[in-house]
């Protein structure tokens, strides 16, 4: 944790909304931390609420960045998927960085720029997980291991500098062998197409017959 300047919360609206809020002030610094116990209004993707029991981790980290790079989704999936597993829990990442155990969600990350910085807000189920049956099973890690936040907090962060900091075509490398629904028929956009992969620039590459597509922001869904 030496590298990073942390702060701690017990409960606050949201992380991710603190770390906007923070850089607004000029008071965000490189590998900046915000870390709640819970909150009352978190969000993950297209502003859906992202429920924040006690015994789980919140966080959002702020990094300097200039330019915006479809490649960050990609390392912090990585990061936050081997932190998992070296407690044991066999995670997988959906496109483009939800990691799932078993078919089951067990954290979900959002990428957000703000300035010359990005955030990137990461929760993870440890204690409880939601029940959201309606659009998703969801998992918790205390199913596989006994884990404290702090614990899965350390890990995360190591992961963070080792793959942040790694040549795209090892983070592609590893993130195809991690990724669920290779060679498989998915949903993206209402249509039923093969998922390929990804390619250098970090774009969802698709096929519909004998057209490739390329994705960026969109969700897939899995057969």
């Amino acid at each position: 944790m030496a590298n990073y300047k942390l702060l701690f919360f017990g409960k606050i609206p949201s992380t991710q909304t603190y770390a906007h809020e923070l850089i607004a002030r000029r008071g965000a610094a490189d590998h900046t931390a915000i870390v709640a116990a819970a909150q009352s209004a978190g969000r993950g993707r297209y502003r859906r609420t992202w429920v924040s029991h006690h015994g789980n981790l919140y966080v959002s980290f702020i990094f300097d960045c200039p330019e915006r790079d479809a490649r960050l989704s990609y390392q912090v999936a990585v990061a936050v998927a081997e932190s998992l597993i070296s407690f044991g829990v066999p995670a997988r990442i959906k496109w483009p960085n939800d990691i799932m155990v078993n078919g089951k969600k067990i954290c979900g990350v959002l990428i957000e720029y703000s300035g010359d910085f990005v955030i990137v807000g990461i929760g993870v189920n440890i204690k409880s997980n939601p029940t959201v049956s309606a659009v998703y099973k969801t998992t918790r890690m205390d199913k596989y291991c006994n884990v404290t936040a702090m614990e899965v907090l350390s890990a995360i962060m190591k992961n963070l500098d080792i793959w942040m900091g790694r040549q795209f075509p090892d983070v592609r490398t590893r993130w195809t062998e991690l990724a669920i629904g290779l060679n498989n028929i998915v949903e993206y956009r209402g249509e039923d197409v093969e998922l390929m992969g990804i390619n250098e620039n970090g774009a969802l590459m698709l096929r519909r017959g004998t057209e490739y597509i390329l994705g960026y922001g969109d969700e897939i869904k899995i057969k």
